[in-house]
C-alpha cells in the first residue's frame, strides 16, 4: 500500500512539473500572440488541465504561477499594457494578475470535481469552459478599477471604458481561448486518463 501510495505522490509531482513547465512556455513565448492590447493565452489550457486532473490546489498553483510570470512581464516592460496599469496601480495590477489566473486554475478543478460526481465527459467542458470565464470575468472587474489609466493610455475617443474592455480587450481574446480550451482540454483530458489507466 505504501508503495502504491509513493507511486501515486510521484506522479502527481511529475504531471504538475510538466504542466508548469507549460505554463512557463506558453506564458513566456505565447504572450506575444496579441489581438488588441492584450495577449491571447493559450496558457489556460495547462492551468485547466492541472485543476481538472490534480485538483482545485494545482490549478490554482499553475493559475499563480501564469499571474506571477504576466506580472514580471509588465515590471520589466516586456507586457506594455501591464507595465502601463502597473505604473499607475501597482497593487491592483499586481492582485488583478495573480486573482485571475489562481481562481482560472481554482473553479476549473472545483467546478469539473462537482460535474465529474455526474459525468465525467461533461464535467470535463465545464472545466475548460470555466478556466477563460473566470480570467476574462476578474480581469474587466479589475480593470474597471483602473479605468483612469485606461481612459488616458489605451481608450479610443468615442469609447467607454466598458466597451473597451469588453469587446476591446476581452472580446475576440475571449471567444478564441474559451473556444480554443473547450476544444483542446477536455481532449487531452480524456487521453491523459487513458494514460493514467495504463501505468497504473
Amino acid at each position: 500500500m505504501e508503495r502504491k501510495t509513493t507511486k501515486e505522490k510521484t506522479l502527481y509531482l511529475v504531471e504538475l512539473a510538466i504542466l508548469l513547465a507549460l505554463v512557463l512556455l506558453l506564458q513566456t513565448f505565447g504572450s506575444g500572440i496579441k489581438i488588441g492590447p492584450t495577449s491571447f493565452s493559450l496558457v489556460l489550457i495547462p492551468i485547466a488541465l492541472g485543476g481538472m486532473l490534480l485538483g482545485p490546489a494545482a490549478g490554482a498553483f499553475l493559475g499563480f504561477a501564469f499571474g506571477v510570470i504576466t506580472l514580471i512581464a509588465g515590471i520589466n516592460g516586456t507586457d506594455y499594457f501591464t507595465q502601463i496599469l502597473f505604473q499607475d496601480h501597482p497593487v491592483l495590477t499586481t492582485l488583478t494578475c495573480l486573482v485571475k489566473g489562481t481562481a482560472a486554475g481554482l473553479g476549473a478543478g472545483l467546478i469539473y470535481k462537482l460535474v465529474a460526481r455526474k459525468n465525467r465527459l461533461a464535467a470535463a467542458f465545464a472545466g475548460a469552459a470555466a478556466a477563460p470565464v473566470l480570467n476574462t470575468g476578474i480581469f474587466i472587474l479589475f480593470g474597471l478599477l483602473m479605468s483612469d489609466t485606461l481612459s488616458s493610455n489605451f481608450v479610443p475617443n468615442g469609447q467607454t471604458v466598458v466597451y473597451f474592455l469588453i469587446i476591446g480587450c476581452a472580446g475576440i481574446n475571449f471567444v478564441v481561448e474559451f473556444l480554443v480550451n473547450l476544444l483542446v482540454s477536455p481532449a487531452l483530458n480524456q487521453v491523459i486518463e487513458i494514460i493514467r489507466r495504463g501505468v497504473k
